[in-house]
């Protein structure tokens, strides 16, 4: 007898569903949907770097226009809930918190330093009367203790309170943007100078990641991470671990040929200088000219024509820088409304500051309650456009 061999069972709806194999390309089109897939993976889109920080350092203006401290708590409330919906997962990320931490020291700082060394402002609601330590004679103006009073505490509340903002904003724009996507952003003639400002703006977020990640590791194996003894244990790993990445940035930027540079005639960088430096004179003087009453007439014209000098001296300075862009990242619309709204803020602040600075400034003497002025707080609700337009990375 013929014994036949059972064909091995094919996949459930593989040649019913019409998933024959192409004999031109070769497998199904299931696998030529993996392959794709590993050669092109998929790549959530981003925001510009550049768009977080014009949006906060739109808030950030806006947040020195003004004393009132409902103004400035809505600003934080605003950059707060900005970051808290759209934020990355990146390790800068999480340096928003030490950011708020670092704002509340501020502010507690000089709320204690009007207590300690007293207040010009004067007033006549006394809270406190500290001991006064006698000075000597050159140190007039200077005292140590006395009266403590409402309208001084008030004074030094609002004052640390604008600073504590402009903090928070910074905060924001840490946590938002990734410093190294953005150098990938800036001109090949500011190359060099974008390197150190990222090494510098990525200092404090990867020793607050580093400080995590220890902490996180020391209560895992029971032991304290708390308190002058935890944080002297913690601290040598963290700038040994600082240390390395120093080393190990500073090997890779070597293999990389960071600051080699091309060869460009004499006459291009003869060119390139003589634009850079004009353009920078000219952008120093058309600024002067705006502040004066006398140059108004000629500050705006100088101020533009020495930043098309400055920009095209940029341009031709990047000639020299041999790099290039891996996955540039677009400037869309979503950045440019991103940027808009931040710069809206400022902008409304400011001519509400102009027209009504009784409201943005609400006096400490004598005590009044500060009042929530509408369209100025509306304005500043113009900053949360960036959360519902931005694109959110999949939790």
């Amino acid at each position: 007898m013929r014994s036949h061999s059972a064909k091995p069972a094919e996949p459930a709806g593989s040649r019913a569903a019409g998933a024959a194999p192409d004999p031109k390309r070769g497998g199904t089109p299931q696998a030529r949907a993996s392959e794709a897939t590993l050669r092109h993976p998929h790549r959530p889109a981003q925001l510009h770097p550049g768009a977080w920080w014009l949006w906060s350092l739109g808030l950030g203006t806006a947040a020195t226009r003004t004393t009132n401290p409902l103004l400035l708590t809505l600003l934080i409330a605003t950059s707060a809930y900005v970051v808290a919906t759209c934020r990355p997962q990146t390790p800068s990320s999480h340096s928003y918190s030490a950011f708020l931490k670092l704002a509340l020291a501020v502010l507690l700082i000089r709320l204690v330093f009007a207590v300690a060394l007293g207040s010009p402002i004067p007033g006549t609601h006394v809270i406190i009367t500290l001991p006064e330590l006698p000075l000597p004679h050159w140190a007039q103006g200077i005292r140590l203790g006395g009266r403590v009073t409402a309208e001084s505490l008030l004074f030094a509340l609002y004052d640390g309170l604008k600073l504590a903002t402009l903090l928070v904003c910074v905060g924001a724009a840490n946590a938002l943007a990734n410093p190294s996507r953005l150098l990938k952003s800036l001109p090949g003639a500011l190359y060099e100078t974008g390197v150190a400002a990222v090494v510098a703006l990525t200092f404090a977020p990867n020793l607050i990641a580093d400080v995590h990640r220890l902490r996180a590791a020391r209560r895992l194996r029971g032991r304290p991470d708390r308190g002058v003894r935890g944080l002297l244990q913690v601290g040598l790993p963290v700038l040994e671990g600082a240390l390395e990445r120093s080393v190990a940035l500073a090997a890779a930027m070597d293999a990389r040929g960071y600051g080699r540079t091309a060869d460009v005639p004499p006459t291009v960088r003869r060119t390139t200088a003589a634009l850079t430096l004009g353009g920078l004179l000219g952008v120093c003087a058309g600024t002067y000219g705006l502040l004066t009453a006398e140059g108004g007439t000629y500050g705006l014209p100088l101020l533009l024509a020495g930043l098309a000098a400055a920009l095209a001296g940029l341009r031709l300075g990047g000639r020299r820088s041999l790099r290039t862009r891996y996955r540039p990242d677009r400037w869309d619309a979503r950045a440019w409304l991103v940027a808009a709204s931040g710069a809206a803020v400022a902008a409304l602040l400011t001519l509400a500051a102009e027209a009504d600075p009784a409201a943005l400034h609400p006096g400490a003497v004598p005590l009044v309650a500060p009042t929530l002025p509408l369209w100025p707080a509306a304005a500043v609700l113009l900053g949360l456009l960036p959360s519902l337009i931005a694109p959110k990375e999949p939790s």
